[in-house]
């Protein structure tokens, strides 16, 4: 298949690819029908019946567009977190904000810090600006956070990136040790502190709102994807100083927020009941993944997520093979795509009729494999 002859040599360089292979994909390419939507770390518990109503009662308005400045969230996260709207910059998801700050600080050749195996979202942004990823090895299944310094300093890094909790490990740091991190690094490297899955992470482990928000080099995500259960409306925020978050409005696609996923957001905020009721929801489905896990002769890591990596004992191949496995009984998973943590699966929480069909196919692709 020919294409055009003049895109940049960086674009011309660059596969044609996605970081992660969705579920529609995979049905049409082996023709198979998924029954147990579990890889992807959404929320099958959906949002609140309240975010439901407010998207039917605001239907009628999707004629408009949203208003450009996102002036109503704002206002509402700085209410809920105590910041002002002046903190906050909103985009279609984490995956649309990470790809800004890489525009803004990475031109082509420079290198950018991260974990081997961390969020290939990330890198995805990364090599599309013509960025150079370098990394630390996770340790005991974390980020080590001495190594990622340690890589900043050497390489003079103007970018790193750190998830707490970790996505693909479902491991987390104590607030102490990021804020001590982020303090000791170069004023000239920025931080990603991709916290997406704070809602669903252990006492201790968040940094309190205003623990770093006097640092220009620190930018804060969430999101509405995961706890909120709104995956699908693309909603995510980052959190830092006026002057820092305020340089999206350089480049980002002001008319990008979809007007109904802005009201979606709003009414999710405001029930918080709901929140804390899913939040309960998938400890339970982490438990009980993990009880799964163990009878099955597989161990299960600690998560501070809505998923569970497990570890086979094994490989990558034999991770593999059990994810393919399973798909053939209906049950989507994911792995880890870099060894060794690629020697797990990974199970999203989700709802007790998905976990039942994961309970019953597990033990037969086990069998088949071994």
């Amino acid at each position: 298949m020919t294409a055009f002859s003049r895109f940049t040599p960086l674009a011309a360089s660059l596969p044609a690819s996605v970081p992660f292979v969705g579920p529609e994909a995979i049905e049409r390419q082996r023709g198979l029908a998924v029954r147990a939507r579990i890889g992807a770390n959404e929320s099958g518990f959906g949002p609140a019946p309240s975010v439901l109503a407010a998207i039917a009662d605001k239907a009628g308005e999707i004629w408009k567009y949203n208003d450009p400045e996102n002036h109503a969230l704002k206002a509402a996260l700085a209410a809920h977190l105590g910041l002002k709207p002046e903190n906050f910059a909103i985009g279609e998801g984490i995956d649309d904000l990470l790809g800004l700050i890489v525009r803004l600080v990475i031109e082509p050749g420079m290198p950018v810090a991260t974990s081997l195996g961390a969020y290939p979202t990330f890198n995805f942004h990364v090599n599309g600006f013509g960025g150079r990823l370098v990394t630390a090895p996770y340790r005991d299944d974390r980020e080590d956070l001495d190594a990622l310094l340690d890589l900043v300093r050497r390489e003079d890094a103007p970018l790193v990136y750190f998830a707490n909790p970790d996505n693909p490990m479902g491991s987390w740091w104590d607030a102490g040790s990021i804020v001590a991190f982020a303090r000791a690094l170069p004023s000239t490297t920025l931080l990603i502190l991709d916290e997406a899955y704070s809602e669903t992470a252990p006492a201790g482990s968040i940094p309190a709102t205003d623990a770093l928000i006097d640092l220009p080099n620190v930018i804060r995500m969430r999101t509405f994807s995961k706890a909120y259960g709104l995956a699908g409306a693309r909603v995510g925020y980052g959190v830092g100083t006026p002057g820092t978050v305020g340089a999206f409005d350089k480049i980002r696609n002001h008319f990008g927020m979809p007007r109904l996923s802005t009201e979606a957001a709003l009414a999710a905020l405001a029930d918080q009941a709901y929140l804390s009721e899913v939040v309960g929801r998938i400890k339970a489905a982490r438990d009980r993944i993990a009880t799964v896990a163990t009878a099955n002769g597989l161990t299960p890591l600690p998560s501070a997520t809505n998923f569970v990596a497990i570890d086979t004992g094994r490989d990558g191949v034999f991770a593999r093979a059990i994810v393919d496995g399973l798909m053939e009984h209906g049950v989507f998973i994911r792995m880890p795509g870099v060894a060794p943590l690629n020697r797990c699966i990974r199970v999203s929480a989700g709802l007790p009729e998905d976990i039942d069909l994961f309970e019953e196919a597990l033990p037969k692709v086990l069998a088949h494999l071994r």
